[in-house]
């Protein structure tokens, strides 16, 4: 089914799963999601079968109405957001991050070489003063 709909699709894209990772899941919305009656209560079923209709009607005519008139306008600065970010990404951060880490390069080795000299030796001694404590257990029987 979704391989008519690729085929179909003039730029390649799915034209009957629209959201294939699951990204917007938090917004899909059922009747049943915003109304329930429960046992005891409940209204005749003329009224909750004309209820039912109504809400899908109007939730799919105002959304068709909503999305006709916003998103051109959003899909434009959108699209101008994120081209600006992968410009920005693409040449500044991108090289600044290559600067950095070359530069930063240059300080690990004298701050390792350092640590090494200095510390190093510190470290060695304490564990040669402490390496030969024994630990015996003892258990006693109550």
């Amino acid at each position: 089914m979704s391989e008519i709909s690729v085929a179909d699709s003039k730029y390649g894209f799915d034209l009957d799963n629209r959201d294939p990772t699951g990204k917007n899941e938090h917004v899909r919305v059922w009747f049943e999601d915003a109304f329930a009656e429960p046992d005891g209560t409940h209204s005749v079923k003329g009224v909750w079968s004309c209820s039912y209709k109504t809400f899908r009607c109007a939730k799919s005519c105002w959304y068709i109405f909503l999305s006709i008139l916003c998103g051109g306008p959003c899909a434009l600065l959108w699209g101008f957001v994120f081209a600006c970010q992968s410009c920005y990404h693409i040449w500044c951060i991108g090289p600044c991050v290559k600067a950095m880490t070359i530069d930063l390069g240059c300080c690990k080795f004298c701050w390792s070489t350092c640590v090494r000299c200095w510390l190093d030796p510190c470290y060695e001694a304490v564990g040669r003063m402490f390496g030969d404590i024994k630990f015996r257990h003892k258990y006693e029987v109550v």
